[in-house]
């Protein structure tokens, strides 16, 4: 199994600790991790704030860690709804183009992008449309750096298995392939490993995180009594404390062919806090729990 650390869990988005992103490397080295995935917008790698020489820092920085770069995870959205004269795809074209070109100079083999999110306004095949020519183009972009992208399950289109499933056939591109997630499948109630055995073929990265749920409660003064809220609300918490069974998984993903990156995100708040602590203790226990499978 090839482990991997996502610069996200220490971007300090959730009021947790942050890291520049050559403390990051060097955290991941020292925590056992074998590769990175960096996240492709501030405060780590955007294409807005790094030349070449800056990328070669980033580079050595790798080499001396003996650190593989994974690649770079893209926050695009393409169904953004936009004025009619903004070419807002070719926006969100041009900086997975970049973030391809960045991840091809630092030795990385993929580029993890998105969907999009549901519109109102756009009738939905319409918006299964959009996102399958865009996928397309920009896949025919990556291959020129040789790079393939990873599209997770994670935006409204094509969420579920056998959505995204379909969504890639049509793609059609031998370089755009899947970031298969387990937390997306089983907070929407899905079989986790008929879904593994299913995207196994098709994935080339998955990110783990898990959580735990706890059911909310309106409360009723003339019934004095409770009715179900919807949905549950969900923390994060280690590998081995949450209700999610990656062992299960992992061992269906790996049962189906996958032999790609198994890389661990904190990208919510965390149960234990906000604190470097806390951070490194859950990164300590993903990797005990990988070596425990």
């Amino acid at each position: 199994m090839k482990t991997g650390l996502f610069s996200v869990s220490y971007a300090g988005l959730w009021g947790q600790a942050r890291l520049d992103l050559i403390p990051f490397i060097q955290k991941a080295a020292e925590l056992g991790f074998q590769g990175v995935l960096l996240m492709a917008k501030r405060p780590h790698l955007s294409p807005l704030d790094f030349d070449e020489s800056q990328l070669i820092q980033i580079k050595q920085a790798l080499d001396m860690h003996k650190m593989q770069l994974i690649g770079l995870a893209c926050y695009n959205d393409f169904l953004l709804p936009a004025a009619s004269e903004i070419p807002v795809q070719d926006m969100q074209m041009a900086y997975i183009d970049q973030c391809c070109r960045m991840t091809s100079f630092l030795g990385g083999e993929l580029v993890r992008v998105f969907t999009g999110y549901a519109r109102n306004d756009l009738p939905f095949p319409k918006q299964w449309e959009q996102v399958v020519s865009l996928l397309q183009e920009c896949g025919e972009r990556a291959a020129r750096y040789g790079i393939k992208l990873a599209v997770q399950n994670h935006h409204d289109l094509a969420v579920g298995t056998e959505a995204i499933h379909l969504l890639l056939a049509e793609v059609g591109r031998d370089n755009v392939k899947a970031g298969y997630d387990a937390w997306s499948p089983f907070l929407r109630g899905e079989n986790l490993t008929e879904g593994a055995q299913k995207m196994a073929s098709q994935t080339i990265m998955t990110i783990a995180a898990n959580y735990l749920r706890f059911p909310r409660y309106a409360y009723h003064a003339e019934s004095v009594n409770y009715t179900r809220v919807e949905p549950d609300f969900v923390k994060a918490t280690s590998m081995q404390a949450g209700a999610i069974d990656y062992a299960g998984f992992f061992k269906a993903l790996q049962a189906g062919g996958f032999d790609g990156w198994y890389v661990y995100e904190m990208c919510s708040p965390l149960i234990g806090g906000p604190s470097l602590e806390n951070l490194d203790r859950k990164a300590r226990e993903f990797q005990e729990f990988m070596k425990s499978l």
